[in-house]
């Protein structure tokens, strides 16, 4: 409101000069309010400042006057629509605004439904996870493959071996190379016929399996890395761009700490040296294990809770019917959707960040927004960052270096992949029927359907059946 000019001051006239200005308020947010809901863009502007001094000195001979509804703009006779306007869910205005509102009402939704179900699981199986479900008297039977995973460390020391060997030029590139076939080849394979051999337990040797793969994974990239830097320096290879000073001090001999360090550290990709943070946060550090934990614990009550009863209660597949069959599928993808979510957080955000975080390695791009995602084959870029890079370096880029076509590559690189998640699940499972592989491998027509949806339709769009897909 105005302050009082001189000393004159009474109230009757310090609640006339209110009244005046907030009716003139309330005009000119009236005026926009129309103006906004009837589609007119030049409706009547706000009142400039020396509009507004004259309301506020008590000047009314403009036209309509402070607090005047009886301008045009509303009465009857004006136009109410001006324009043509789609409805705000047609096709052609829905992605032009924000859908905020119908996004937190969707996550109502799930809550409720969620919750429902949980409380609908306890009411009917009550309580199932129990302290046995991690560890039991059945698990001390699996110390063959305990012992399996302790001697996996012989193979890298027998690769840095053949390394040192080479670069010292006592055997050549061609016997080098032989060697580390066969010591890639026996690391592979020692695992295998020990869960073959030993009556163990699906998830030790699924563990065991795991963990075989990404030294198999990391001894390749060790061999391959290597065998270049040794044609780039020692046999004098041109290459088209020359390498920069950081690439240059990555063209080194292997020593014993970079292979160590290699093994332990979060990537697949072997180099001398890498980025590296200054210190070791260590109340981060502890956050993170606790995370872990928890999500470690969230997942075993989501098997023993959600997963196992639905398997032992439900009919075999095709034994019930084709209704049976989808009913089951369906009451299983929930829990194995949260399952599946739960294990990429627990493995790729919080196990790899604290194994970065214990070494001070620098690079922590483990995997990048998969959930927008508008494609198979962006999604399979963009999910699993260590093996993306691996594949890229060590399959796909040597075979468009060796002149064969994309596609070609492509399939090669899907299918290396495919062999490894066959023996990670068939093996522990004991039971080779090829699901996993299969499943790895119709990835590519998959790959070619959402690339043809994404050219024709909208980009947007097109991540509905990567969403169904998945």
């Amino acid at each position: 409101p105005p302050r009082p000019r001189g000393g004159g001051f009474t109230p009757e006239g310090f609640v006339a000069a209110l009244r005046r200005r907030l009716s003139s308020g309330a005009a000119v947010a009236a005026r926009a309010s129309f103006a906004a809901d009837s589609g007119d863009e030049s409706g009547p502007p706000e009142p400039s400042s020396s509009h507004r001094r004259r309301d506020s000195s008590g000047d009314t001979s403009s036209t309509g006057g402070p607090g005047d509804f009886t301008a045009f703009s509303f009465r009857a006779a004006a136009p109410v629509h001006r324009k043509a306007k789609e409805s705000p869910l047609s096709s052609d205005a829905i992605f032009k605004q924000s859908h905020a509102g119908l996004f937190n009402l969707c996550i109502v939704v799930l809550v409720a439904v969620n919750g429902r179900l949980i409380i609908e699981n306890l009411m009917k199986y009550g309580l199932l996870i129990r302290a046995g479900f991690w560890f039991n008297s059945t698990s001390l039977r699996d110390w063959p493959l305990l012992m399996c995973c302790l001697s996996l460390p012989a193979f890298p020391l027998g690769a840095f071996s053949v390394e040192q060997l080479a670069f010292r030029n006592v055997i050549t590139d061609a016997v080098a190379t032989c060697l580390h076939i066969i010591l890639t080849t026996a690391e592979i394979v020692y695992p295998v016929l020990v869960i073959l051999m030993c009556d163990s337990a699906v998830v030790s040797g699924f563990l065991l399996m795991f963990i075989a793969c990404i030294v198999w994974l990391k001894l390749v990239s060790f061999a391959h890395t290597n065998h270049d830097i040794r044609q780039l320096t020692i046999s004098g290879k041109k290459v088209d761009n020359a390498p920069s000073t950081a690439d240059m001090d990555n063209l080194q001999a292997p020593t014993l700490g970079s292979l160590i360090y290699f093994m332990m550290a979060p990537t697949l990709c072997y180099q001398p040296s890498y980025p590296r943070t200054e210190n070791v946060r260590k109340g981060w550090l502890i956050r993170q294990i606790i995370l872990y934990l928890i999500f470690t614990g969230i997942q075993g009550f989501i098997i023993e809770q959600y997963i196992n009863p639905i398997v032992v209660n439900s009919q075999h597949p095709l034994k019930g019917g084709l209704l049976n069959a989808v009913e089951t599928v369906l009451r299983l993808s929930l829990p194995n959707v949260y399952l599946w979510l739960c294990m990429f957080y627990c493995f790729f955000h919080l196990w790899l960040n604290i194994l970065a975080e214990i070494l001070r390695f620098g690079d922590r791009e483990f995997y990048k927004d998969w959930w927008n995602a508008k494609t198979i084959d962006e999604y399979w870029r963009k999910w699993n960052m260590p093996v993306h890079k691996w594949i890229v370096r060590h399959i796909y880029f040597p075979c468009m270096r060796s002149g064969i076509s994309k596609e070609v590559a492509v399939f090669v690189s899907f299918f290396v992949s495919a062999v490894l998640h066959e023996l990670v699940v068939a093996v522990p499972c004991r039971i080779l029927k090829f699901w996993a592989f299969l499943g790895i491998m119709l990835q590519i027509p998959l790959i070619t359907l959402t690339s043809c949806l994404k050219s024709k339709f909208r980009d947007t769009m097109v991540s509905h059946p990567f969403l169904v897909s998945y």
